[in-house]
């Protein structure tokens, strides 16, 4: 299993539409950068992925969630009224990714940026070294560190009542 942190605002996906999903996956999409692109192309169902939420009130980690699907082609980079419609992209050569999330569990407070700043285990991770990063990977020492404090999770059965 590998573990992997994705970033984005909570308007336009962020623990609660999971949570409003209930079982049913989300599609994690629009990704265009490509650094961020070939860690979601190395995602694989059953990995631990942590929701980050950015650009907002409070930023930090807002949950976990899980992969369901492999990689697959992004369908957005073809659709000339999307946000993140490429014109470069050919369904010969698709040039951008997507997968299915869904939620394990939902924290009961937001772990905040100034938390995870204080954890000596991610001094080197890339939430704080490469901060504009959408999807990066974590080693387990740095998954381990944020689950000890994020303290309880809200499981999904818990989340949707």
């Amino acid at each position: 299993m590998n573990y992997w942190l994705v970033k984005s605002e909570p308007d336009e996906c962020g623990i609660d539409d999971f949570v409003a999903s209930g079982d049913k996956p989300i599609r994690w999409d629009g990704i265009r950068n490509y650094q961020a692109r070939n860690f979601l192309r190395a995602m694989r169902p059953g990995d631990q992925v942590l929701l980050y939420h950015s650009s907002c009130k409070q930023i930090g980690v807002a949950g976990v969630l899980e992969v369901v699907t492999a990689p697959y082609v992004d369908p957005l980079q073809f659709e000339p009224d999307s946000d993140y419609y490429d014109a470069k992209a050919s369904t010969d050569k698709p040039k951008w990714s997507a997968v299915d999330l869904r939620l394990v569990g939902k924290a009961r407070q937001i772990l905040p940026l100034a938390t995870l700043k204080q954890l000596s285990a991610l001094q080197t991770c890339a939430l704080l070294t490469r901060p504009r990063l959408s999807v990066m990977s974590l080693t387990e020492n740095e998954w381990q560190a944020i689950i000890k404090a994020l303290g309880h999770l809200q499981l999904f059965s818990e989340a949707k009542g």
